[in-house]
Protein backbone atom coordinates (compact mmCIF):
# COMPACT_ATOMS: atom_id res chain seq x y z
CA UNK A 1 0.00 0.00 0.00
CA UNK A 2 1.64 2.87 -0.87
CA UNK A 3 0.29 6.81 -0.19
CA UNK A 4 1.49 10.16 -1.70
CA UNK A 5 1.98 13.35 0.36
CA UNK A 6 0.77 16.71 -0.48
CA UNK A 7 4.33 17.43 -0.95
CA UNK A 8 4.21 14.22 -3.71
CA UNK A 9 6.38 11.78 -1.58
CA UNK A 10 5.52 8.01 -1.62
CA UNK A 11 5.29 6.55 1.18
CA UNK A 12 4.97 2.80 1.71
CA UNK A 13 3.02 1.75 4.07
CA UNK A 14 2.64 -1.70 3.64
CA UNK A 15 5.22 -3.81 1.06
CA UNK A 16 5.36 -7.56 0.51
CA UNK A 17 3.04 -8.94 3.22
CA UNK A 18 1.93 -11.81 2.07
CA UNK A 19 0.31 -14.13 5.08
CA UNK A 20 -2.65 -16.84 5.57
CA UNK A 21 -5.10 -16.95 8.43
CA UNK A 22 -6.77 -19.82 8.76
CA UNK A 23 -10.67 -20.47 9.79
CA UNK A 24 -10.74 -20.16 13.31
CA UNK A 25 -7.53 -18.53 13.92
CA UNK A 26 -7.08 -16.21 16.56
CA UNK A 27 -4.44 -13.43 15.19
CA UNK A 28 -3.24 -10.24 17.12
CA UNK A 29 -0.83 -7.97 15.35
CA UNK A 30 1.59 -5.70 16.97
CA UNK A 31 4.24 -2.87 16.09
CA UNK A 32 5.33 0.58 16.76
CA UNK A 33 3.41 3.09 15.60
CA UNK A 34 3.37 3.98 11.93
CA UNK A 35 4.42 0.46 10.86
CA UNK A 36 0.68 0.16 9.02
CA UNK A 37 -1.18 -2.51 11.59
CA UNK A 38 -4.46 -0.07 10.81
CA UNK A 39 -3.62 0.42 7.07
CA UNK A 40 -3.57 -3.71 6.66
CA UNK A 41 -7.05 -3.89 8.63
CA UNK A 42 -8.75 -1.37 7.00
CA UNK A 43 -7.38 -3.17 3.62
CA UNK A 44 -9.01 -6.45 4.71
CA UNK A 45 -12.40 -4.83 6.25
CA UNK A 46 -12.55 -3.86 2.31
CA UNK A 47 -11.89 0.29 3.33
CA UNK A 48 -8.97 0.74 1.37
CA UNK A 49 -7.91 -1.04 -2.06
CA UNK A 50 -4.44 -1.93 -1.95
CA UNK A 51 -2.21 -0.64 -4.77
CA UNK A 52 -0.50 -3.39 -5.44
CA UNK A 53 -1.60 -7.39 -4.88
CA UNK A 54 -4.88 -8.61 -4.05
CA UNK A 55 -6.37 -10.07 -0.76
CA UNK A 56 -9.36 -12.62 -0.86
CA UNK A 57 -11.59 -14.29 1.54
CA UNK A 58 -12.55 -17.70 1.02
CA UNK A 59 -10.78 -17.35 -2.46
CA UNK A 60 -13.39 -14.42 -3.05
CA UNK A 61 -11.22 -11.65 -3.67
CA UNK A 62 -12.04 -8.64 -1.18
CA UNK A 63 -13.10 -5.16 -3.14
CA UNK A 64 -15.12 -3.61 -0.66
CA UNK A 65 -16.88 -3.85 2.65
CA UNK A 66 -18.98 -6.86 3.10
CA UNK A 67 -21.17 -8.65 5.80
CA UNK A 68 -18.85 -11.52 5.77
CA UNK A 69 -16.44 -9.25 8.02
CA UNK A 70 -16.96 -7.95 11.28
CA UNK A 71 -15.37 -4.77 12.50
CA UNK A 72 -14.76 -3.47 15.97
CA UNK A 73 -13.29 -0.27 16.50
CA UNK A 74 -11.14 1.61 19.61
CA UNK A 75 -14.46 3.56 20.51
CA UNK A 76 -17.38 1.40 19.73
CA UNK A 77 -19.07 3.75 16.99
CA UNK A 78 -22.42 3.19 18.59
CA UNK A 79 -25.52 5.55 17.99
CA UNK A 80 -25.46 6.63 21.67
CA UNK A 81 -29.26 7.84 21.02
CA UNK A 82 -30.88 4.60 20.39
CA UNK A 83 -31.16 1.14 22.83
CA UNK A 84 -28.88 -1.71 23.44
CA UNK A 85 -31.17 -3.48 21.40
CA UNK A 86 -31.33 -1.12 18.73
CA UNK A 87 -27.89 -0.54 18.23
CA UNK A 88 -27.30 -4.75 18.35
CA UNK A 89 -30.09 -5.44 16.06
CA UNK A 90 -29.21 -2.91 13.50
CA UNK A 91 -27.53 -4.65 11.16
CA UNK A 92 -30.63 -7.52 11.27
CA UNK A 93 -33.25 -4.63 10.77
CA UNK A 94 -31.18 -3.57 7.38
CA UNK A 95 -31.33 -7.30 6.21
CA UNK A 96 -34.65 -6.51 7.32
CA UNK A 97 -35.26 -9.74 9.84
CA UNK A 98 -38.08 -10.46 10.69
CA UNK A 99 -39.07 -8.84 14.29
CA UNK A 100 -39.40 -12.31 16.79
CA UNK A 101 -35.76 -13.88 14.87
CA UNK A 102 -34.27 -10.66 15.80
CA UNK A 103 -35.75 -9.91 19.86
CA UNK A 104 -34.64 -13.99 20.18
CA UNK A 105 -30.68 -13.24 18.18
CA UNK A 106 -30.53 -9.80 20.71
CA UNK A 107 -31.45 -11.80 23.96
CA UNK A 108 -29.22 -14.20 22.91
CA UNK A 109 -25.62 -12.20 22.59
CA UNK A 110 -26.92 -10.00 24.96
CA UNK A 111 -26.56 -12.48 27.25
CA UNK A 112 -23.42 -14.02 26.25
CA UNK A 113 -21.43 -10.30 26.34
CA UNK A 114 -23.09 -10.13 29.99
CA UNK A 115 -25.29 -7.34 29.30
CA UNK A 116 -28.87 -9.08 30.23
CA UNK A 117 -31.68 -6.74 30.90
CA UNK A 118 -29.95 -4.11 29.29
CA UNK A 119 -31.86 -4.40 26.63
CA UNK A 120 -33.98 -0.77 26.75
CA UNK A 121 -31.24 1.09 28.17
CA UNK A 122 -29.79 3.88 26.26
CA UNK A 123 -26.29 3.22 24.75
CA UNK A 124 -24.99 6.71 26.25
CA UNK A 125 -25.75 5.79 29.52
CA UNK A 126 -23.55 2.73 29.77
CA UNK A 127 -19.87 2.73 30.66
CA UNK A 128 -16.85 2.33 27.91
CA UNK A 129 -16.68 -1.18 28.88
CA UNK A 130 -20.25 -1.75 28.70
CA UNK A 131 -20.22 -0.25 24.99
CA UNK A 132 -17.41 -1.97 23.69
CA UNK A 133 -19.64 -5.15 24.67
CA UNK A 134 -22.33 -3.73 22.19
CA UNK A 135 -20.40 -3.10 19.89
CA UNK A 136 -19.01 -6.90 19.97
CA UNK A 137 -22.53 -8.45 20.69
CA UNK A 138 -23.60 -6.14 17.23
CA UNK A 139 -20.87 -7.54 14.67
CA UNK A 140 -21.51 -11.01 16.36
CA UNK A 141 -25.15 -11.17 15.45
CA UNK A 142 -24.53 -10.61 11.84
CA UNK A 143 -22.78 -14.02 12.21
CA UNK A 144 -19.43 -12.64 10.22
CA UNK A 145 -16.92 -15.09 9.05
CA UNK A 146 -13.94 -13.12 9.97
CA UNK A 147 -14.02 -10.62 12.93
CA UNK A 148 -11.82 -7.94 12.97
CA UNK A 149 -10.94 -5.43 15.91
CA UNK A 150 -8.91 -2.31 15.63
CA UNK A 151 -7.67 -1.70 19.36
CA UNK A 152 -10.77 -2.55 20.60
CA UNK A 153 -9.94 -2.46 24.05
CA UNK A 154 -7.13 0.56 24.31
CA UNK A 155 -9.48 3.46 25.99
CA UNK A 156 -10.46 0.70 28.97
CA UNK A 157 -9.35 0.86 32.35
CA UNK A 158 -6.91 -1.94 33.34
CA UNK A 159 -9.59 -3.86 35.33
CA UNK A 160 -12.59 -3.06 32.73
CA UNK A 161 -9.87 -4.36 29.96
CA UNK A 162 -8.86 -7.54 31.52
CA UNK A 163 -12.31 -8.79 31.70
CA UNK A 164 -13.02 -7.51 28.05
CA UNK A 165 -10.30 -9.67 27.16
CA UNK A 166 -11.44 -12.64 28.93
CA UNK A 167 -14.43 -11.93 27.22
CA UNK A 168 -12.99 -12.18 23.66
CA UNK A 169 -11.05 -15.51 24.71
CA UNK A 170 -14.78 -17.08 25.66
CA UNK A 171 -16.36 -15.58 22.39
CA UNK A 172 -13.63 -17.38 20.20
CA UNK A 173 -13.70 -20.56 22.01
CA UNK A 174 -17.60 -20.43 22.25
CA UNK A 175 -18.03 -19.25 18.56
CA UNK A 176 -15.12 -20.97 16.46
CA UNK A 177 -14.70 -17.67 14.75
CA UNK A 178 -11.53 -16.20 13.04
CA UNK A 179 -10.57 -12.89 14.83
CA UNK A 180 -7.64 -10.33 14.06
CA UNK A 181 -6.88 -8.23 16.40
CA UNK A 182 -4.46 -4.82 16.06
CA UNK A 183 -3.20 -3.48 19.41
CA UNK A 184 -0.27 -1.50 21.00
CA UNK A 185 0.19 -3.33 23.96
CA UNK A 186 2.51 -6.28 23.91
CA UNK A 187 0.76 -8.21 26.82
CA UNK A 188 -2.82 -7.91 24.96
CA UNK A 189 -1.26 -9.27 21.61
CA UNK A 190 0.14 -12.37 23.83
CA UNK A 191 -2.88 -12.84 25.62
CA UNK A 192 -4.87 -12.89 22.62
CA UNK A 193 -3.05 -14.18 19.60
CA UNK A 194 -2.62 -17.98 18.93
CA UNK A 195 -0.54 -16.68 16.33
CA UNK A 196 1.36 -13.33 16.24
CA UNK A 197 2.89 -11.16 14.07
CA UNK A 198 5.27 -8.31 15.14
CA UNK A 199 5.25 -5.70 11.83
CA UNK A 200 7.84 -3.50 11.36
CA UNK A 201 7.93 0.41 9.66
CA UNK A 202 9.44 1.92 6.88
CA UNK A 203 8.10 0.30 4.76
CA UNK A 204 5.42 -1.64 7.36
CA UNK A 205 6.22 -5.25 7.09
CA UNK A 206 5.80 -8.60 8.95
CA UNK A 207 8.72 -8.53 10.80
CA UNK A 208 8.52 -11.73 13.24
CA UNK A 209 5.59 -14.30 13.68
CA UNK A 210 5.03 -16.25 16.92
CA UNK A 211 2.88 -19.48 17.43
CA UNK A 212 1.65 -18.84 21.13
CA UNK A 213 -0.51 -21.33 24.08
CA UNK A 214 -1.43 -18.32 26.10
CA UNK A 215 -4.83 -17.81 24.35
CA UNK A 216 -5.69 -21.19 24.73
CA UNK A 217 -4.55 -21.54 28.45
CA UNK A 218 -6.32 -18.25 28.73
CA UNK A 219 -9.51 -19.61 28.26
CA UNK A 220 -11.77 -19.72 31.68
CA UNK A 221 -8.42 -18.97 33.86
CA UNK A 222 -7.41 -16.09 35.78
CA UNK A 223 -5.09 -13.75 33.08
CA UNK A 224 -3.10 -12.84 35.75
CA UNK A 225 -1.95 -16.20 36.24
CA UNK A 226 -1.07 -16.49 33.03
CA UNK A 227 0.94 -13.33 32.85
CA UNK A 228 2.87 -14.65 35.25
CA UNK A 229 4.38 -17.55 33.81
CA UNK A 230 8.10 -17.76 32.72
CA UNK A 231 7.74 -18.04 28.77
CA UNK A 232 5.08 -15.23 29.04
CA UNK A 233 7.49 -13.31 30.63
CA UNK A 234 10.63 -14.19 28.63
CA UNK A 235 8.46 -13.51 24.91
CA UNK A 236 7.08 -10.64 26.39
CA UNK A 237 10.61 -9.07 27.09
CA UNK A 238 11.66 -10.46 23.90
CA UNK A 239 9.14 -8.29 22.00
CA UNK A 240 9.78 -5.18 23.98
CA UNK A 241 13.04 -4.72 23.16
CA UNK A 242 12.19 -5.55 19.61
CA UNK A 243 9.93 -2.94 19.32
CA UNK A 244 11.38 -0.60 21.49
CA UNK A 245 15.03 -0.69 19.20
CA UNK A 246 12.45 -0.33 16.25
CA UNK A 247 11.12 3.08 18.17
CA UNK A 248 14.62 3.83 18.53
CA UNK A 249 15.61 3.49 14.73
CA UNK A 250 12.64 5.81 14.09
CA UNK A 251 13.69 8.42 15.96
CA UNK A 252 17.41 8.44 14.81
CA UNK A 253 18.85 7.29 18.06
CA UNK A 254 19.56 3.77 16.89
CA UNK A 255 22.37 2.27 14.25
Amino acid sequence: MTFETPSGVQVHALKDVSFTLKKGELLSVLGPSGCGKTTLLNIIAGFLNPTGGSISLAEEEITGPGVERGMVFQQGALFEWLTVSKNVDFGLRMKKVPKDERAALVEKWLDIVGLQGFGDTPTYQLSGGMQQRVALARCLINDPDLILMDEPLGALDALTREKMQSLVLDIWNETGKTIMIITHSVEEALLLGERLFVMAPRPGRLFKEYELPFAKQGIGADLREIKQLKEFGEVREEILTMIWNMEEEIMGKGA
